[in-house]
């Protein structure tokens, strides 16, 4: 026999194997499959369908919740089946894993795995797989800007001018994983004191809070309000299935791997990896491209064929504009920049739409005015309004954010976090009286000189 058709038979006996033992781990794949997930029925439902079609014997079901109330779902309710959490923050997989319930399922022989920016795909530590990659930014609707004359917003930044006041939705961070992300991206990116005051006054111009981040999406489909800050694929299934919407990734933003994880406690680990392996493979990382999911692969070779409105965030354009994005730093502080958010913001949307308002009406009439005491008096109320109560370096002590946890209908807080978020809104109200006093009182001073000067 010659060593040509001795190495034909041995790859047709490979083949062959390859084949059996595919086959035998398809029969193996099988039961209920339960997953938690944040992600929309317009992503999992496509999903859930294609991969029991592939494995006919599994049954998944599916446990839809918002990204904070899975946490608790998987942390707390410990007889309740969970075999997988699929999820966009992946500080939210960091959590859970620094808690003990995720599976060390994908430890990975090689130390220096792909990566979107400076970030890693995969989790190091092998706990969670990255499966698409996730960018944030603003969304708007086209029509709604146009009849209003408003222009469209490309950064954080933009999103405090006074034009858009009563124009922005947002979703509480506390609700959402999304959101969460969002405003880290800013704090990260902007610093700790520069991120508040930028958020401070994006606040004084929201329409209104969601209580999940598709709220913001729907908001601006429905024209309640024009702008949204949102993750990326709200925005461009909602374009690509023909709505007039835009998006835009704004400078200093994150781009991260929405993640899959096996739940610790699973009872059908099998049909969990399998799962898994298909969000990953060829078919599953193809259905990203699907109008009505529009999510970004992490499989670097497909965006040769992606769809024309597809952004690449392997390209310099996309990576140039986002951070290094520090997810410790966020796990550690995740419930105290929520429980902030919501005092600082959340609560307080009449006083701070007020107290933004006199300070930029004020702003607007000094334009062209020589009345430098007036100017200062109105950069003191601008500092007062921008302020927060916790610097940057007790935020980011584990000794403080330990004491924080999520606030849940019919439990407790510790007596501590109470404490301090009383403090935090009597600081709140305290900063944003004396500063509406003080551009009030600008605004007073110069119509007074004004009608004086006229007489």
């Amino acid at each position: 026999m010659s060593k040509r058709v001795w190495i034909g038979i041995t790859f047709i006996v490979f083949v062959m194997c390859m084949g059996n033992a595919q086959r035998v781990f398809a029969s193996n794949v099988s039961g209920t499959l339960v997953i938690v997930t944040s992600f929309p029925p317009t992503l999992f439902e496509k999903f859930k369908n294609a991969f029991e079609q592939k494995y006919s014997d599994v049954t998944v079901f599916v446990r839809s919740k918002k990204t904070s109330a899975a946490i608790s779902f998987i942390n707390e309710r410990v007889n309740e089946p969970a075999d997988l959490f699929w999820a966009s923050a992946p500080d939210a997989f960091e959590v859970l894993k620094e808690a003990g319930h995720l599976q060390r399922a994908f430890l990975q022989t090689d130390e220096d795995g792909a990566r979107i920016g400076s970030y890693p795909i995969d989790d190091p530590d092998g706990f969670y797989r990255g499966f698409a990659v996730s960018g944030y930014g603003i969304v708007w609707h086209q029509d709604y800007l146009k009849r209003l004359g408003l222009k469209a917003p490309e950064n954080w930044r933009d999103l405090t001018d006074p034009s858009y006041a009563h124009h922005i939705g947002i979703s509480a961070p506390s609700r959402s994983g999304t959101t969460h992300l969002i405003v880290e991206s800013i704090l990260q990116s902007q610093g700790w004191e520069n991120g508040w005051a930028t958020l401070s006054e994006i606040g004084g111009n929201l329409a209104t809070v969601t209580a999940r981040s598709f709220g913001v999406i729907d908001g601006v489909l429905a024209e309640r309000f024009g702008i949204g800050a949102a993750i990326d694929f709200l925005g461009m299934s909602a374009k690509a299935t023909g709505s007039p919407v835009d998006f835009a990734y704004p400078a200093g933003t994150a781009f991260l791997p929405a993640n899959i994880a096996i739940v610790k406690r699973s009872t059908n680990p099998i049909a969990a990896k399998a799962f898994v392996d298909f969000v990953l493979s060829d078919q599953g990382q193809m259905l990203l491209f699907d109008p009505e999911i529009s999510r970004l692969p992490v499989m670097q070779s497909l965006y040769e064929s992606a769809p024309a409105h597809f952004a690449n965030p392997f390209g310099d354009e996309l990576t140039n504009k986002g951070i290094a994005f520090d997810a410790q730093l966020s796990r550690q502080r995740y419930q105290l920049v929520n429980s902030m958010f919501d005092v600082m913001i959340t609560f307080r949307l009449q006083a701070l739409r007020r107290t933004w308002k006199v300070i930029h009406d004020a702003e607007e009439a000094l334009k062209n005015v020589n009345a430098p005491h007036l100017v200062e008096q109105v950069k003191e109320a601008r500092r007062l309004a921008s302020q927060v109560p916790v610097s940057a370096d007790d935020a980011a002590s584990s000794e403080l954010s330990a004491v924080f946890v999520r606030h849940k209908p019919g439990l407790s807080v510790p007596f501590r976090q109470i404490k301090l978020e009383s403090e935090w809104a009597t600081f709140a109200r305290d900063h944003q009286d004396r500063a509406h006093k003080l551009a009030s009182d600008a605004l007073n001073a110069l119509q007074a000189q004004t009608t004086k000067s006229r007489s």
